[in-house]
């Protein structure tokens, strides 16, 4: 057995790892593999995103002085001092995020439901004590979509490849994703048929729970009775259900005090 199966364990999220010159930490976690290699000058990161034969579910690291074959692509950053820890900081897509229920859904008027998604996050490489960042890497490969009213009105987006549930249960709890119950309001007397939802994930902050998993605020949604525009609102707490955690990441963006008005067709578009 080497040295690298001995030393594998769990990764960790906010976590300060210490290397030695000419130690390389590998990751794998999710489609992602990760290779972090300290050397007296600078910082070099590998990666390599692959289509695992079943669904992964941890993230294991280990440190030894092994590199993966050529085909991993390469970052080479300058080493700022004798800076030797390196920390994997969570951070919501810089996007919104479009996802969808496991099959259409309808709220009847006057009626609300709550469903609870998983979005993928990216990885922050930092180093040193201050933290700075060297690259930012996407744990699984994004897709783009558009959600507006044409192609001239809307916006751009990532498509999620989960889907939303209506139990929280159902969701599944990876390293990589973080959990967001959104509450859907119809104030209207018609029914609301619920295909697909744009997320503003880049308004979300990203918490740790005590068992590892990345929890957001939940967020609310009150479509209007003239059905012209929807309300939105990023909770101030997180759900119980999350248990004691601990901010990792703020928000990319700061949402506007109060909620936020849009067009409808830019929330179910």
């Amino acid at each position: 057995m080497d040295t690298e199966t001995e030393s594998r364990c769990d990764g960790e999220w906010a976590q300060p790892y210490q290397l030695l010159s000419g130690q390389t930490q590998h990751h794998r976690l999710g489609h992602v593999r990760l290779w972090v290699t300290l050397l007296d000058k600078e910082w070099q990161v590998r990666t390599e995103t692959r289509e695992p034969e079943t669904d992964p579910v941890g993230w294991t690291e280990s440190i030894g002085h092994h590199l993966p074959h050529t085909s991993a692509s390469l970052q080479r950053f300058i080493r700022e001092g004798d800076s030797s820890t390196v920390t994997f900081v969570p951070a919501v897509a810089n996007l919104p995020t479009v996802i969808r229920p496991y099959h259409p859904l309808t709220i009847p008027g006057g009626a609300r439901c709550t469903i609870y998604v998983g979005t993928v996050v990216w990885m922050k490489v930092c180093v040193g004590q201050s933290q700075t960042l060297l690259t930012e890497i996407p744990l699984e490969v994004p897709s783009l979509t558009w959600v507006g009213r044409n192609t001239m009105e809307g916006e751009l987006c990532y498509a999620s490849s989960n889907f939303g549930r209506l139990v929280l249960e159902a969701v599944p709890k990876r390293p990589w994703r973080a959990v967001t119950p959104v509450t859907i309001i119809n104030r209207r007397t018609e029914p609301l048929m619920l295909e697909r939802f744009s997320l503003p994930t880049p308004l979300l902050s990203l918490h740790r729970s005590e068992r590892g998993e990345l929890w957001t605020p939940g967020v609310v949604v009150e479509v209007a009775t003239d059905m012209s525009s929807a309300s939105l609102h990023v909770d101030e707490g997180l759900l119980k259900s999350a248990g004691p955690c601990q901010q990792v990441a703020p928000a990319r963006e700061r949402a506007s005090r109060g909620r936020l008005v849009r067009a409808i067709d830019r929330v179910f578009g």
